[in-house]
């Protein structure tokens, strides 16, 4: 037990100076960035471990190093395309009520409030929301690899036997306005949620406006192993 307890304790010294290093410069960063240096600092940390277990000082050091490079890679699972795509949607969303972001499963995530989607009970567009959807399309054009899933939701006035067809309904609405602005249906999932995952409490008119919604989530496809 002491051998184990002193060789933890030399290998964290570099660990602690390479996490430091990588972590202090977080400020100035973007997302991916941030990602990236947060990555390599676990890295760092967990080879720097394994290698004072291994052989001393000497390897916990090189531990810290390749730890961090490996860190790195599986940090950055947020890519510089899928970042530009959210800063170019905000900028294009701006003033909208649109909101776009990024999730915690690394999604880019568009929620679409009711006032510029869709009327109560009705699945047409209007025409505010043909304009984020223009850029939307446009933005995808040279990745033909993303996937894209478009998911409809209502507030819970009527009966779940009106809102799920009317939900789905919607999504298939925004995903027919996809394809005809060039993007392939292929890479187009739909789904309706009816009034069954509200954003907030369904007791107050703006509640079940911000209830009555569609969402589109734009992914990158898995990287294999």
């Amino acid at each position: 037990m002491t051998t184990n307890t002193n060789l933890l304790r030399r290998a964290g010294l570099p660990a602690a100076l390479a996490c430091g290093l990588l972590l202090s410069s977080c400020a100035n960063m973007d997302e991916r960035q941030k990602d990236t240096a947060k990555g390599a600092g676990i890295g760092a940390a967990a080879g720097a471990v394994l290698g004072g277990i291994i052989g001393g000082r000497d390897n916990a050091t090189k531990g810290a190093v390749l730890g961090g490079v490996a860190g790195a890679v599986g940090g950055n699972l947020w890519s510089k395309r899928m970042e530009d795509k959210r800063l170019a949607m905000e900028q294009a969303t701006r003033g909208t009520g649109v909101e776009v972001a990024r999730t915690s499963d690394n999604q880019l995530k568009l929620q679409i409030p009711s006032d510029i989607s869709f009327d109560t009970g009705r699945a047409d567009i209007q025409p505010r929301l043909r304009a984020v959807l223009d850029q939307f399309a446009s933005g995808l054009g040279n990745d033909p690899s993303l996937h894209i899933r478009v998911i409809g939701h209502t507030d819970s006035t009527g009966p779940d036997a009106i809102n799920g067809p009317l939900s789905v309904e919607r999504a298939n609405n925004v995903r027919n306005y996809l394809v005809d602005r060039g993007v392939n249906g292929s890479r187009i999932e739909t789904a309706g949620r009816g009034s069954h995952e509200p954003v907030t409490d369904n007791a107050s008119d703006e509640g079940r406006a911000r209830n009555r919604r569609v969402e589109i989530l734009l992914r990158e496809p898995e990287r294999p192993a």
